[in-house]
């Protein structure tokens, strides 16, 4: 059986995917996976062994330029990728409109939330098979629900696993457990204080973990470089945060 998962950005969101691929894999050895995603966040997908084919959509850049043809000779090719790939159930994993409109591509059943439990309610109109799960669940859980809800099994909420392994050698600068603070956002509106983080920091530390500070620009660079200075024993590291996870 192949599916096709459509959770297309943000990075936390597509991170907090995992876990349902995770329980996928374990109860359902006979399921391949797709993932359609966001083209900056491709390579983190690609981080879990589970996923084979990726297929990337650019709405952030294509709203931008909605009448340029180049815009619909892109889509138009993901059109036909999703539907070549053959697919025999898609779930929605992000709820919205537009995941929905993305959804309907691959030219087959779509599973996703029900009117009470998406985050859009209009996506609903796009599915087929519409599961509820409760809102007030953190969004890795009701992730996990979905999934199990969509494939017929009862995923084991006790335990939670990514299915991304570290590097063998580990992170230069470090021993034992590790965290990484991801301070950077799409827009400021989202982001942290930076005496929050620092005081995150001081948490992790407590709790026998080492706090990895990293940035991919200037702005976040100098967040990175406050929290360093704030706590020592933070290791901060030049790079973005998917060259770091992936090295």
């Amino acid at each position: 059986m192949k599916v096709l998962i459509v959770k297309t950005s943000s990075m936390g969101d597509v991170i907090h995917t995992f876990p349902a691929v995770e329980d996928a894999r374990r109860h359902r050895p006979d399921v391949s996976f797709g993932w359609c995603v966001e083209e900056a966040f491709a390579g983190i997908v690609a981080l879990h062994p589970a996923i084979g084919a990726i297929h990337t959509v650019a709405i952030r850049r294509w709203r931008k330029r909605l009448f340029n043809s180049d815009t619909w000779h892109e889509a138009g090719k993901l059109r036909r990728a999703l539907r070549a790939a053959g697919y025999d159930l898609v779930i929605d994993a992000q709820g919205l409109l537009k995941s929905a409109v993305v959804a309907k591509q691959a030219a087959a059943p779509v599973a996703g939330f029900d009117r009470a439990s998406a985050r859009e309610p209009s996506a609903t109109l796009f599915y087929d098979h519409r599961y509820g799960v409760p809102r007030d669940l953190h969004a890795i859980e009701r992730t996990r629900r979905l999934f199990g809800l969509a494939l017929g099994y009862q995923p084991d909420l006790s335990g939670l696993q990514s299915g991304i392994v570290p590097p063998a050698d580990g992170l230069a600068g470090t021993s034992g457990n590790t965290a990484f603070l991801l301070h950077g956002t799409s827009r400021e509106d989202k982001k942290w204080p930076v005496k929050d983080w620092i005081e995150t920091a001081g948490l992790l530390l407590e709790r026998k973990m080492t706090p990895v500070v990293t940035w991919s620009n200037e702005p976040e660079k100098a967040v990175a470089e406050a929290i360093a200075r704030a706590v020592p024993q933070a290791v901060l590291v030049p790079k973005s945060p998917l060259a770091v996870i992936a090295a």
